[in-house]
């Protein structure tokens, strides 16, 4: 997991391959073929993706015989979440008060 959980979450989500693999992993658990039996890209770079997807603690990985198989942590997604919670609070307090000032001098 990085030092930074809400850059290294966008980091990973800015990728539209990634945020894929996430949805796919929605599902259910999933081997590296299985994901990436849908997509134009290599298994190879399926797995770098994983890395990223698994640096951001966005998925987990667990060995099962000669497979290994992903699933998806949501739990990787709260600070994220509480972060623009916050951020769209401050957002609306502040066009809250400029609407304020413009309904004082209209």
């Amino acid at each position: 997991m990085s030092d930074d959980p809400v850059g290294a979450v966008f980091a990973a989500l800015g990728d539209p391959t990634r945020r894929h693999l996430l949805e796919a992993l929605t599902y259910g658990r999933a081997t590296i073929s299985g994901l990436a039996a849908g997509l134009p890209v290599s298994r190879q770079a399926v797995s770098k993706h994983l890395v990223t997807l698994g640096h951001a603690g966005l998925v987990r990985s667990e060995r099962a015989g000669r497979e290994v198989y992903f699933e998806i942590t949501p739990q990787a997604m709260g600070e994220p979440v509480r972060w623009m919670g916050e951020v769209g609070a401050e957002w609306d307090e502040r066009l809250a008060r400029l609407s304020e000032l413009f309904d004082r001098e209209g």
